[in-house]
């Protein structure tokens, strides 16, 4: 089967995209995360393929940011991963209260601003009060620590676990949509030095750089090998941070490498060091199913090799319906929300379902490229 790989679009700064769950603490103006939105990912030249499953999509998912969509999900349901995808609408696991809802979002602002709006009860029930990803995707050195800080604080105080994204590597999306990040390595490791000042001592998620290391291949020898080099010390020094806190790395998707070939990769990047990784996160900003992304997630942990805690997770934002058919990535109809974001997956190797995209949050065909645009949303979650 042939995929396409998937490239992550930052549309502006990224602030705090929605993150949690119920009551969690914000912060003060200056700290708060300051962007609105995920970025999205769009499709690349194909790939070798790597579906684990006859079900699995041909052609590439979208990512959540601004030309790709990669997303997570809620709640999880103790069905087989070989079932269907429940609805979205359905009581969060006790998995997904522990995770934290950050108190400022896209999301949130329009269900503020439309109380009137027949589609809110349905948009706040299904997208608003659910737990999401933090994206940090500007290079704001002297702002970073504070930022994070704001969110993990927050989290902390609400006895819940954030998930933050940390997503300025250099030469991210190999100069696409969501091209950005520091200005070279070095400046990217002091990036994440300050990253990592703002951790906090209590548990939370990192999800290290989405495309980072599947999107790899317009680097050259290299430049691949220096960015691995800097995202294992990425790792290493979060972790060092925070005991507590549990780093993920980029495994694509089910739809693009191959699991051999991507754990190869994920090896160089550290991922198969528990002094760096907790285990690989995948399907972020896309649609494929999670049955699919478990299969290949832990084919991909077979593969790597490491310690035997080493887990994955899943982003089910969007994948409620899979991939579509036809490849398309850009707000694809016919999509709804998956399972919900939750720590109790029922799944061996599976640490989490996470909503790390954004859903509502257009690709750039239903809306201006990483804003809420309300009919998507509603589409998704009705």
């Amino acid at each position: 089967m042939v995929a396409a790989a998937s490239v992550v679009v930052a549309v502006g700064t990224a602030t705090g995209l929605l993150s949690a769950l119920d009551d969690g603490g914000g912060g003060s103006d200056e700290a708060r995360p300051e962007v609105t939105s995920s970025p999205l990912l769009a499709p690349l030249p194909a790939e070798s393929s790597a579906s684990p499953t006859p079900s699995a999509s041909k052609s590439p998912s979208p990512s959540a940011r601004t030309t790709q969509a990669r997303k997570p999900s809620r709640t999880p349901s103790p069905t087989s991963p070989t079932s269907t995808e429940p609805e979205a609408k359905q009581a969060p696991a006790p998995g997904s209260a522990r995770l934290y809802r950050y108190p400022d979002s896209q999301v949130l602002d329009w269900v503020s601003a439309h109380r009137d709006d027949p589609r809110r009860p349905v948009i706040e029930t299904e997208i608003a009060d659910r737990p999401a990803a933090v994206w940090f995707a500007d290079y704001s050195p002297s702002t970073i620590a504070a930022r994070v800080r704001a969110v993990t604080a927050g989290a902390a105080g609400a006895g819940r676990v954030p998930v933050v994204v940390p997503y300025a590597v250099p030469d991210r999306d190999c100069g696409g949509a969501s091209q950005g990040g520091a200005p070279d390595l070095a400046a990217y490791d002091g990036w994440i030095d300050a990253f990592a000042a703002g951790l906090g001592s209590d548990e939370v998620i990192v999800i290290l750089e989405p495309d980072s290391i599947a999107l790899a291949n317009c680097l050259s020898t290299g430049e691949r090998t220096a960015r691995f080099a800097s995202l294992a010390r990425a790792g290493r020094v979060l972790k060092a941070a925070n005991p507590n806190a549990r780093v993920y790395y980029d495994a694509g998707h089910s739809g693009w490498n191959a699991p051999a070939k991507q754990a190869a990769l994920l090896r160089q990047a550290g991922a198969a060091s528990a002094a760096s990784s907790d285990g690989v996160f995948s399907n972020v900003s896309n649609f494929h199913t999670t049955a699919d992304e478990i299969a290949y997630d832990r084919q991909i942990l077979d593969a790597l090799g490491g310690p035997a805690g080493l887990g994955a997770v899943i982003d089910t934002s969007r994948n409620g319906n899979g991939a579509p058919a036809d490849g398309e990535w850009c707000d694809p109809a016919g999509r709804k929300l998956g399972r919900a974001p939750t720590t109790n997956t029922g799944e061996a190797r599976i640490d989490a379902y996470l909503w790390i995209k954004l859903p509502g949050e257009s690709d750039g065909c239903k809306g201006t490229p990483g804003t809420f645009t309300a009919s998507y949303a509603y589409d998704l979650a009705r």
